[in-house]
């Protein structure tokens, strides 16, 4: 079993940044490859990044270059830097799992002047 908790979310000026947390409870999650999503009103839930249990990551094509993915398996953490947020980044943002349908409840993140 795994527990989820996103924290890190709010509002931000087009150009800003934030960074989300993970906290994760339970066991082994440093063997889960784990994934953050989001979920924008009216649009369907899209991968933001995904980051393997040895540290290999993948980003969607929308966050490269402007987006960041980590995680600290010692203290069951992982971590999403946003930077050079864009209104369009205004979603729920969900951290998961790859593997066992663990998720978390998700944290709010609007870009707005």
């Amino acid at each position: 079993q795994l527990q989820l908790v996103e924290s890190g979310g709010g509002l931000v000026q087009p150009g800003g940044s934030l960074r989300l947390a993970c906290t994760a409870s339970g066991t082994r999650f440093s063997t889960y490859t784990m994934k953050w999503s989001r979920q924008a009103p009216g649009k369907q839930r899209e991968l933001v990044a995904q980051i393997t249990s040895g540290g290999n990551t993948i980003y969607a094509d929308s966050v490269k270059g402007r987006f960041t993915i980590s995680r600290d398996n010692a203290k069951n953490l992982m971590y999403l830097q946003m930077n050079s947020l864009k209104p369009e980044d205004t979603a729920v943002y969900y951290c998961h799992t790859y593997t066992g349908n663990y998720w978390g409840q998700g944290t709010q993140v609007t870009v707005s002047s």
